[in-house]
């Protein structure tokens, strides 16, 4: 079998490293070549090779959380990843512990025997500065620009511009532009809508705004800018973890990224995933 593997472990997670060890052994017992990530390598007896490094992988089996996942997908780009859920919603993360190795083990045969994988692709978004030159990482969920801090007195004076023209502009503790995908995460927590994974859509949502408009559902072509004043000092931030500071007057354009994260294997049960939301 000529498939080459990486295998992503939640960290300090026995449950996913003993996984890891089961996956490298039935892989290899098929051919294919398995790599694990540096830190599962401490406890996995397989080549370990950093998570970026397995950007040159047919495919990079994930396991753990949707936080794991999208981890990997920062790292690997359009390396196409396979979900093994052991976190509670696991809406990108189809794939049950007690079904990995059957699955993982069909996907290399498939590629094997076809030379290609079969997935669903996710868009992600990108954000970059008008007045400067920078790039923030791309994100699967979400882009947010918001103040200094969150909370009384620490918004800011954020305008919202769709295709050039105003469509909100308000002081606020922030603002969020959010993927199908990220709909149900900070977009979520923040009043927005639930976009179903299958709507190409993107949503726009203010964050605690003075004077709030409904949260906006644009199409992903659209030329989003968010402008930020009013502040010290303000944030860009992908997915929660990736930031630039902005020193305001500031303008953030957010963009479609030029490559998606496609998902393969078994898809997650969307209606299924709400029921476990709190």
């Amino acid at each position: 079998m000529d498939v080459d593997v990486g295998i992503v472990a939640q960290r300090d997670n026995e449950r996913a490293q003993d996984l890891a060890e089961t996956l490298v052994a039935a892989l290899e017992e098929r051919g294919a070549d398995a790599v694990v990530d540096e830190a599962a390598g401490q406890a996995v007896a397989a080549t370990a090779v950093p998570v970026a490094a397995m950007a040159d992988r047919d495919f990079v089996v994930s396991i753990g959380g949707d936080g794991t996942l999208l981890f990997v997908a920062r790292e690997v780009g359009p390396t196409p990843i396979l979900g093994v859920n052991l976190g509670e919603v696991g809406f990108l993360n189809a794939v049950a512990p007690e079904d990995a190795e059957r699955v993982v083990t069909e996907v290399a045969a498939d590629l094997d025997e076809t030379g290609r994988v079969e997935g669903r692709q996710l868009a992600r978004l990108r954000a970059t500065g008008v007045d400067d030159e920078w790039a923030l990482e791309p994100a699967l969920n979400e882009v947010v620009v918001h103040g200094p801090r969150r909370g009384h007195g620490g918004g800011a004076t954020i305008e919202v511009r769709v295709d050039g023209q105003t469509y909100a502009e308000s002081h606020a503790d922030g603002v969020l532009v959010a993927t199908p995908t990220g709909s149900t995460a900070y977009n979520l927590s923040e009043g927005g809508p639930l976009i179903h994974p299958g709507t190409d859509v993107l949503v726009v949502t203010q964050m605690a705004a003075d004077d709030s408009m409904p949260p906006l559902v644009v199409e992903p072509e659209t030329e989003l800018t968010l402008t930020v004043s009013g502040a010290e000092t303000a944030y860009a931030i992908s997915d929660g973890r990736n930031r630039k500071a902005l020193d305001p007057p500031a303008t953030v354009a957010v963009s479609l990224a030029a490559e998606p994260v496609t998902l393969v294997g078994p898809q997650a049960n969307f209606f299924g995933g709400l029921d476990k939301l709190e």
